[in-house]
């Protein structure tokens, strides 16, 4: 099975922490470049160090804000200028707060919006050409489960991650011909700071501890326990490589089979 991404160069989204950097960290074992892209460009300069680096490899990093897509369109623009060559992109970045969608406010819906959907398809647009230049390429977005069954206390979160979808679907029905696969990963509950901060705000509204809320989320799990990121990162890296080429338009939940629907 060929995994094997020598010579192939990878952008990697939401890179300095969590999935995002497992998944960096992943792709340049399996000897791609790699574009770390998030805000923080101190951990930005950390990953880059922790990076595998063989003779024939060099990493990069990109800072700019998803909140303000028009930052994110300019740096990336910028960085394909000198570098033009993207084989895979990884679209991911921090989920939207929770809460209900009957009280979350229109301006919550245009932040997640534009920092979900309009950011994965600047980014989208900016390395397409070269994808087909190169007659290969993979676009990946991390989105959520939710896509399959709404979760409850995430509204903003499950009407996006729905637009996410919709829009990788359809663009891997019109990218397909040219060896191009549009995939989404859905990670159910891992171990990551999204995961934390949403715990730690239920604690607050629900009078329970962090450590029992996250007993009760490993109870409802049939592998009664939360993945780590690098169990995330494999399906990406999977979807990445010359071996998922005939993989294309769908939704993988990584879960450990939580969701309860096929």
């Amino acid at each position: 099975m060929n995994i094997n991404l020598n010579g192939k160069t990878a952008l990697v989204c939401g890179s300095t922490q969590g999935i995002g950097k497992a998944t960096a960290m992943m792709l340049a074992e399996m000897g791609a470049n790699i574009v770390l892209l998030a805000r923080n460009t101190e951990k930005l300069k950390e990953v880059h160090k922790l990076l595998s680096t063989t003779q024939n490899q060099k990493h990069y990093f990109i800072s700019a804000d998803f909140s303000f897509p028009p930052e994110v369109k300019l740096a990336v623009e910028n960085y394909l200028e000198i570098n033009p060559q993207i084989d895979i992109l990884v679209n991911n970045t921090g989920g939207p707060q929770g809460g209900l969608a009957s009280e979350a406010r229109t301006d919550d819906f245009l932040h997640a919006f534009n920092s979900h959907l309009i950011c994965n398809h600047l980014l989208a647009e900016a390395v397409i050409p070269s994808m087909k230049k190169n007659n290969y390429g993979r676009i990946i977005n991390i989105i959520s489960t939710s896509v399959k069954i709404p979760l409850k206390g995430l509204g903003v979160s499950n009407t996006i991650r729905g637009a996410v979808a919709s829009w990788a679907k359809t663009l891997a029905n019109e990218l397909g011909q040219y060896n191009i696969t549009v995939n989404n990963v859905l990670p159910g509950a891992t171990r990551t700071q999204r995961l934390l901060s949403l715990l730690e705000n239920k604690a607050i509204s629900t009078g329970k501890s962090v450590e029992e809320l996250l007993r009760e989320m490993e109870s409802e799990i049939p592998m009664k326990r939360i993945a780590t990121p690098e169990e995330v990162a494999a399906a990406i890296a999977f979807l990445a490589s010359p071996a998922a080429s005939y993989i294309n338009g769908i939704n993988i939940p990584v879960d450990g089979g939580r969701t309860g629907c096929l």
